[in-house]
């Protein structure tokens, strides 16, 4: 009995000791997932305020620009950890209920994402840091 004892005390105590290394390993695995929060606009004195939940599979980067009733779903989202470069599209209601064909590219530098965006005629900047 105090041999099983001991070996299970010896048993949990690795995992207490395996697993936060294994959830650190995936976190920084993983430096994209989260909420993120910023402005974009067309030009550095006509900007908007902006938050987006992100999510990586490893795969697809899924998410959503401004949560809440209002969401717009991102799609056609990659991630390259490697270049650290990413590009999501989403599709927004706009004036008269059309929809405006949003495309994002940017890159990772630390805890801050920044790029481009473009819709129709129109392009800008974004520059978002991670919460």
């Amino acid at each position: 009995m105090r041999q099983t004892f001991l070996a299970f005390f010896c048993v949990a105590a690795s995992l207490m000791l395996w697993l936060p290394a294994v959830a650190l390993q995936n976190a920084a695995s993983d430096p994209i997932s989260g909420t993120w929060s910023g402005d974009w606009g067309p030009t550095r004195f006509d900007r908007n305020p902006v938050t987006v939940n992100l999510k990586w599979d490893g795969k697809v980067l899924t998410g959503n620009v401004n949560p809440g009733p209002n969401a717009v779903a991102i799609k056609n989202g990659t991630f390259d950890a490697k270049t650290s470069t990413l590009h999501m599209e989403a599709d927004a209601r706009g004036r008269g209920n059309q929809t405006i064909h949003y495309v994002v590219d940017g890159k990772l530098n630390k805890d801050t994402l920044s790029g481009s965006w473009n819709h129709d005629n129109r392009k800008g900047d974004f520059k978002i840091t991670k919460k």
